[in-house]
């Protein structure tokens, strides 16, 4: 079963042609599995091979083009007839002599989308640059146009189904997150901890369940809290150590993440005091969030506040999320820095995510919300604070 309504998919395609018209794109060939989910409800563990969507103004569905042993998963999650559903067999991979983007460009030739402008996201894990010299020398008519992010931005105002997700997203990563919590005690490894985390994760809630996040659980401790984006190790944790836990829950590819400091014992007043000014940094930057203020508006509020405790941060605040895959839950249009005027509207979604991380221990705290007419939504409600076990 579709976890939209087809109208809300052709809805998508929609906008998402009339932004191809305003760029003067006629052909869009889409591989980022996010975007590829967002428009035709492919859902599968095959991006690691070539696998392609193609939206065509002259089109009335899109093409989902992969591997054929994917062709049932196609079949069975997306809502496209099966006129519009090639598959390449297995000869393509990993072959020095041929490659899945010559049936691409063979697909395209076929269905006379071969002379057009094509826009393509030339920035992109899932896209190589052996990919794009295939499709430049197969379809040598059309001109190519590097248009990098054109659907995330049609994806940045969540439906209200979209957000429906989110919110049960968020209660399951109220209760990961209590687990991970729970787990981080003198003696537990670090490894069993995840584990704890991994299982909340994916067990979701009794009424529904949970999926694989698109980052794995990060849970740097002791020294490395000095650092974001570390996971863990096999050791146990010990007294007078802090970790961080930044995780995230997600239901039908839709996420919401939360990041929570843990203290073992009793904390240094300088850990104190940070967390208390990143807590306030926060709060300001929450009650800047509504419609009509601009991204580096809120990133300033919070600069502001930890400036006068004689702290600052020169990394972002937070960025917009919703549906991804591996391996990144942030959707790669908006961010909270300076420089970013995209003007917030009501049911944009973001990650806001606060870290002070120069010396050991060091603290981090996020809130995952979405915009709305008055003050912001959270999606989790956890105690905001240094979280500490004595």
């Amino acid at each position: 079963m579709l976890p939209f309504p087809i109208e809300e998919y052709r809805e998508r395609v929609q906008r998402t042609k009339q932004r191809m018209a305003q760029e003067e794109i006629e052909v869009l060939i889409i591989t980022d599995p996010s975007n590829m989910n967002y428009l035709t409800g492919y859902d599968g563990w095959s991006f690691y091979v070539p696998q392609v969507v193609v939206v065509a103004q002259d089109e009335d569905e899109p093409l989902w083009i992969g591997r054929k042993m994917d062709l049932n998963g196609a079949r069975s999650t997306t809502w496209l007839q099966p006129d519009n559903l090639y598959a390449y067999s297995d000869h393509y991979i990993h072959s020095d002599k041929r490659h899945p983007m010559d049936f691409v460009a063979h697909v395209m030739k076929e269905r006379e989308l071969d002379r057009w402008t094509i826009g393509l996201k030339m920035d992109s894990y899932y896209f190589s640059p052996q990919a794009y010299e295939v499709l430049r020398a197969d379809l040598r008519h059309a001109t190519f146009r590097d248009f990098e992010r054109l659907v995330p931005w049609v994806r940045a105002v969540k439906s209200q189904r979209e957000i429906h997700y989110m919110r049960q997203a968020g209660q399951i990563c109220e209760r990961v997150m209590q687990v991970g919590v729970d787990s981080v005690r003198p003696g537990v490894r670090q490894c069993d901890a995840v584990a704890n985390i991994y299982h909340a994760q994916i067990s979701g809630t009794p009424e529904f369940g949970g999926d694989y996040p698109a980052i794995a659980p990060m849970l740097p401790t002791g020294r490395h809290t000095s650092t974001p984006h570390l996971t863990w190790t096999d050791q146990p944790f010990v007294r007078d150590e802090a970790t961080i836990l930044e995780i995230a829950a997600c239901r039908l590819r839709y996420h919401c993440p939360m990041a929570r400091t843990v203290y073992l014992g009793k904390p240094p007043v300088k850990l104190r005091n940070t967390a208390e000014i990143v807590v306030e940094g926060v709060e300001a930057a929450l009650e800047m969030m509504r419609p009509g203020v601009t991204c580096e508006e809120v990133e300033a509020a919070w600069q502001r506040t930890i400036n006068r405790h004689g702290l600052y941060r020169n990394s972002r605040l937070g960025y917009s999320i919703g549906l991804n895959y591996p391996p990144d839950w942030g959707e790669h249009t908006m961010s909270l820095r300076p420089g970013d005027r995209t003007v917030l509207e009501p049911d944009m979604t973001f990650h806001v995510i606060a870290g002070i991380w120069q010396d050991e221990p060091g603290f981090e705290l996020s809130e995952s919300v979405r915009i709305t007419d008055g003050a912001v939504e959270h999606f989790t409600h956890f105690p905001r604070q240094l979280l500490i076990h004595d």
